[in-house]
């Protein structure tokens, strides 16, 4: 339930502003009264928040809080367009405050000139309806994950990379996934190159964060299909929307039967005290992905294990390769013959380190894991090849 925060007071200027908002029946007055009663909380005032921030104070979000301790930089004004070349060097809240001002003088606007983190995320976060993910690194991505579910709020989560977004909404108290359901384990140091390093198509952020928008306006709103337990990918080279179905995994570490993340921590102290979820067990047998290639062309028999999840599985696999999520192993490894070899990959080895940890613990001899996994086949051997 939304809170009350608001005076459904509206000005004649409001009224006349919203005009084309009430002629819509799945609005009308009662509509933007909700909109103008709502709190959202946005994290990141660059690439993604630029759009949301724009978009909900237009919309008469009534309150928006914006989180962010960077300064406005040159080269990233070709995609941080709530900024200016004027505003150079300026902290991007005092920038933002002053263009949603200029926006929407009805918006109230909280700002947070900090860095979210686990010691005050609880209270940051506690007064807002929403929270939206418009962060650029994978610590403050958990750490926003992990929040909304003890906070049992919807997080509008997106992300960029080069010419590639994606968009979902998590809701777990409505039974939907969270982000450590589909990835449960964060890539390894550098594994994933930033927008400063591998560059990012200008308009990419700006179609995420509107569809970031396009979510909360829905929820607060309660209109229409939302992305709970969908993941919708979008590649603006080739212009095509795909759609991956997400479920809740009873095996994350957060919001599965067993969970053992119990409360907020930032990912450098998560890394120390779960290293098989973050990066690989070092004393597994383990080869590169050049020993792979060689393996794949030499015509030996040999299985081999693909333990992501199945929508990662659609996204990009190895040719010949068996799916068989790390959750379900513990209940699909007995139909697997343990004189066999066997090569296990993930998305970028700790899944699979894990998985090589299991098998090897239940008899069998030859299995390895592929360091690096996936990425590091796309990075190394086959460039063509989609990742995420």
């Amino acid at each position: 339930m939304l809170e009350s925060c608001h005076s459904m007071i509206f000005y004649p200027e409001e009224l006349v502003r919203y005009e084309k908002h009430c002629l819509l029946s799945e609005i009308g007055l009662e509509g933007q009264k909700k909109l103008k009663n709502a709190s959202v909380l946005c994290v990141g005032l660059g690439g993604l928040g630029s759009p949301v921030a724009l978009y909900l104070a237009a919309a008469g979000v009534g309150r928006l809080g914006l989180v962010d301790d960077d300064v406005v930089v040159l080269s990233n004004l070709h995609r941080q367009i709530l900024h200016s070349t004027r505003d150079c060097h300026e902290l991007k809240i005092k920038s933002a405050q002053r263009k949603l001002h200029d926006l929407n003088p009805h918006v109230h606007l909280d700002l947070h000139e900090v860095r979210l983190n686990a010691s005050n995320a609880r209270s940051l976060a506690a007064p807002y309806d929403l929270i939206i993910d418009g962060s650029d690194n994978f610590s403050t991505r958990y750490l926003m994950n992990d929040l909304a579910f003890f906070l049992k709020k919807p997080l509008v989560y997106g992300s960029i990379f080069r010419f590639e977004g994606h968009c979902t909404l998590f809701d777990t108290a409505q039974g939907g996934p969270c982000y450590r359901c589909i990835f449960p384990e964060p890539p390894a140091a550098n594994a994933i190159p930033s927008c400063a390093q591998a560059g990012v198509l200008g308009v990419l952020p700006g179609i995420i964060g509107t569809l970031q928008a396009t979510e909360a306006l829905k929820w607060i709103l309660n209109i229409g299909e939302s992305l709970v337990g969908r993941l919708l990918q979008v590649n603006a080279l080739s212009m095509k929307f795909r759609e991956f179905h997400l479920r809740q995994s009873p095996h994350c570490p957060l919001c599965g039967t067993s969970p053992s993340i119990r409360e907020l921590i930032d990912l450098e102290e998560s890394c120390r005290l779960l290293p098989p979820m973050n990066n690989p067990i070092s004393s597994v047998p383990s080869i590169a992905v050049e020993e792979l290639e060689q393996k794949l062309h030499s015509g030996n028999p040999f299985l081999l294990i693909d333990v992501r999840e199945p929508f990662e599985y659609e996204i990009c696999h190895l040719q010949g390769a068996r799916l068989m999520p790390l959750g379900s192993l513990p209940l699909e490894f007995s139909a697997l013959k343990r004189e066999q070899e066997v090569y296990i990959y993930c998305r970028s080895g700790g899944r699979s380190a894990q998985a090589v940890e299991f098998l090897g613990n239940n008899g069998f001899a030859k299995v390895f894991n592929v360091e690096g996994g996936i990425l590091a086949w796309a990075d190394r051997i086959d460039p063509t090849l989609q990742k995420y």
